[in-house]
Parts: C-alpha cells; sequence; structure tokens
C-alpha cells in the first residue's frame, strides 16, 4: 500500500472514530506492519502541527487519537458546550493516583495504602472513565482489578504511564510476610515476662 493512501486511510479511520484506535487494530485493518502505522501517525502528527490546523493526532499509549488543537478549545467549547475536565476531590485523587501508579490495582490494596473506605472514590472515578475494570485477581474472592484509561491519559496531558512523575512507591506485603510477622508478635507475647529472647 503506498504511504500516501496508508495516511489517508490512518486520516478517515482516526477521525471517524472518534476516540483512540490501537496500532495493532489499524495495522491488521490496512494489512501493514505497525511500524509503518507508527510513521505515518508521526509524519500526519507533525504536518497537523506545523500547519497549525484545527486538529491533531496524538499518541496514547499503543494508540491514536484525533483531538481539537489546544487553540480551538474555545470555540469548541462554546459551540458544543463541552464540559471542563472532571473535578477531583482529594480523596478521588489520591485514589486514582494509587491505581495509576499501582494498576492494575483492587479496591482493598487501595484502601490499604490510603487506609480509608475507597468504594465511592472508586465508584466516582468509573463515573468519569478515568479508571475501568480490567479482569479479576485470582484469588480467593476474585476481587476486581482497575487500571486507568485513555481518558485518564488525556485528562493529564499525558501520552503514556511512563510519563507519569518519579514516585516513592509504599512497599506492599505480602500475605505470606504478613503472616510470618503475626506468628512472630504472637510468641514475643505468650514469652513470660521477664525472659530473653533467644
Amino acid at each position: 500500500m503506498d504511504p500516501k493512501d496508508i495516511e489517508r486511510a490512518v486520516t478517515a479511520i482516526l477521525f471517524a472514530a472518534g476516540e483512540c484506535v490501537s496500532v495493532q487494530r489499524m495495522a491488521q485493518t490496512l494489512e501493514v506492519d505497525e511500524s509503518e502505522i507508527h510513521d505515518v501517525c508521526k509524519a500526519l502528527s507533525d504536518r497537523l502541527a506545523f500547519e497549525r490546523s484545527g486538529v491533531r493526532v496524538v499518541k496514547l499509549e499503543n494508540a491514536y487519537q484525533m483531538v481539537s488543537s489546544s487553540e480551538m478549545a474555545q470555540y469548541v467549547t462554546r459551540a458544543l458546550e463541552t464540559r471542563k475536565p472532571p473535578r477531583l476531590s482529594a480523596s478521588q485523587l489520591e485514589t486514582l493516583t494509587v491505581i495509576a501508579y499501582y494498576q492494575p490495582a483492587t479496591k482493598a490494596l487501595v484502601e490499604q495504602i490510603r487506609g480509608v473506605d475507597s468504594s465511592y472514590s472508586i465508584a466516582a472515578l468509573q463515573t468519569k472513565k478515568l479508571i475501568e475494570d480490567c479482569g479479576r485477581l485470582n484469588v480467593p474472592g476474585r476481587p476486581i482489578l482497575y487500571k486507568t484509561t485513555p481518558d485518564f491519559l488525556r485528562t493529564f496531558g499525558l501520552s503514556s504511564l511512563d510519563e507519569l512523575p518519579e514516585a516513592d512507591l509504599v512497599k506492599l506485603k505480602t500475605g505470606e510476610q504478613l503472616a510470618m510477622e503475626m506468628e512472630t508478635q504472637e510468641a514475643q507475647a505468650e514469652q513470660p515476662e521477664g525472659e530473653a529472647a533467644q
């Protein structure tokens, strides 16, 4: 397929989709290598930016989306009455931060790190389409796993999760480590007073 034909097809796909489209899907559809899709999208993105077009092509991890340019935001907002990016409470922002850095994450993990119930925050973030279910953890009870969405990347101006600022992550203990600590504490509690530990 001719590069110009690929570019025209990719432009049409991204325009019609109205959301991000994976490189893999476009490559399969057009029967070309994924590297060609990346090259075409990069060239298209550069050209639209150079021409100061009203639209841009943005990369979101291994996918691309056509969006309006930031310079046109006021006109788009006025014309379509689009809402501002979702406002997040402090608890929702904390919950989102934990999920972003530890994903896929369960509600129990979020609550272990935050130290408070996070049911409301998780539900609110799902409603705002900043997180989504991504399966279940293979342990008793099969808790739901959560991860961030492409809307999360767009809202925070990121092209991939690799662009998240570095953070000192909490070192979480496994179930085995916690059980061993509890056994040690119980053994120490049972030890007669004044008796030295061996």
